[in-house]
């Protein structure tokens, strides 16, 4: 069975995360995707590790699959001849160059749509096209410092602290998929492509939700919480008799209930932890009560207890734990390919499950130039490789 989005095709320049994990989701959901690289193979997660298997780089495998690989240089004449040509065939062309870098190599939004009015032109910078900062080079790192996600990250103890994945390239990538999607159905009625300009800055932005909205409100600086919750009691880590687990109550019915569990019932009837807001201003009362009773048993028996009676928990998970987890077995979250350097290779699965073109792994990440006699075997212009 074909794939939802097969007859798509897609123009990759990007390179790194943002961009490849883009048009990697696409090229899950079905879509034809070239990935286009310097000669001799221009990104840099291809030597990013270790881990490497048979030199190849695990980080590059995370965000490549279902992709064809050319190489081009863009330095040269043909090598844009080349670019423009597959534009006229394609209906995306994405890229995460510098501002003003495609417009130097003559591949900007209006030249390429003059040859194919239809494209749908994705630009994926650190900070945007436009205003004071457009110029600027674009790191996850950098961009959770400015957003204000690491402000937020982390406890008073710690100092801010940042995710411990890139995480403000996977939102952008996400929000890449959205934003293209979303013009490729539009062009269906009005026949038009049209300029995506996406940003880490904004992405990240956007992700403060409700702590953004809370100070947009209240105007208060929020503090860093660590595995608490700025709006809802008890939503946190706590230990165990051999290690820790969450427990996230989200409303009043589940407090009794887990106060129940805990065979304290006496707390959810105390006038300061009655209701969620009550609680939240007396945190400091309450969290150790229920601590002291947690720690008394092991994660198990309260995982088991919890679940019995609706009341969301989990246990924090080592990666060992989760590739194990019998859960993301059944759903496909691990899966297995062949790949031609490296051999067999586990990679992380995806998380679209859709009914009548369901997601498949139909191509391994590639080797640089893989499918230049594919692609450009029959093209003027200069293959390199």
């Amino acid at each position: 069975m074909s794939g939802a989005l097969q007859n798509i095709k897609i123009l990759d320049l990007s390179r790194v995360l943002a961009g490849p994990y883009c048009t990697m989701i696409l090229g899950d959901l079905g879509a034809e995707v070239i990935k286009v690289e310097a000669p001799g193979g221009s990104d840099e997660t291809r030597k990013w590790g270790p881990p490497f298997q048979n030199s190849v780089s695990a980080y590059y495998l995370s965000a490549n699959r279902n992709k064809k690989a050319i190489t081009v240089d863009l330095k040269t004449a043909e090598g844009i001849e080349t670019i423009k040509e597959l534009v006229k065939e394609s209906d995306v062309i994405l890229n995460n160059f510098k501002t003003g870098t495609m417009e130097r190599y003559g591949l900007d939004y209006e030249t390429l749509a003059s040859l194919n009015p239809g494209i749908v032109y994705a630009s994926i910078t650190g900070f945007g096209q436009t205003g004071p900062e457009k110029d600027l080079p674009g790191y996850d790192f950098i961009i959770q410092a400015m957003s204000g996600l690491m402000s937020i990250t982390g406890n008073e103890e710690s100092g801010p602290q940042k995710v411990g994945v890139a995480i403000t390239d996977v939102l952008t990538g996400l929000y890449a998929v959205i934003g293209i999607q979303a013009a490729l159905l539009e062009r269906s009625t009005s026949g038009k492509g049209q300029k995506l300009d996406l940003s880490l800055y904004d992405s990240a932005v956007s992700a403060l939700v409700n702590i953004g909205s809370n100070y947009l409100m209240a105007g208060k600086m929020p503090s860093r919480l660590g595995n608490t919750h700025a709006n809802i009691v008890p939503y946190q880590t706590f230990k165990t008799g051999d290690g820790e687990m969450v427990v996230a109550i989200g409303n009043d019915h589940q407090f009794r209930a887990f106060c129940g569990v805990l065979d304290q019932p006496e707390l959810a009837e105390d006038e300061r932890f009655r209701t969620n807001p009550d609680r939240v201003q007396h945190r400091q009362l309450l969290i150790p009560m229920l601590q002291e009773v947690l720690v008394t048993k092991p994660t198990s028996y309260w995982r088991e207890e919890c679940r019995k009676n609706n009341i969301p928990c989990g246990p924090i998970q080592n990666l060992e734990q989760v590739v194990k987890d019998p859960q993301l077995i059944a759903r496909d979250m691990i899966v297995e390919a062949e790949h031609p350097s490296a051999g067999r290779i586990r990679m992380i699965g995806s998380p679209l499950k859709l009914s009548r073109t369901p997601v498949k792994i139909r191509l391994h990440p590639p080797d640089p130039g893989e499918h230049n006699e594919e692609i450009l075997g029959e093209r003027k212009g200069e293959i390199v490789g």
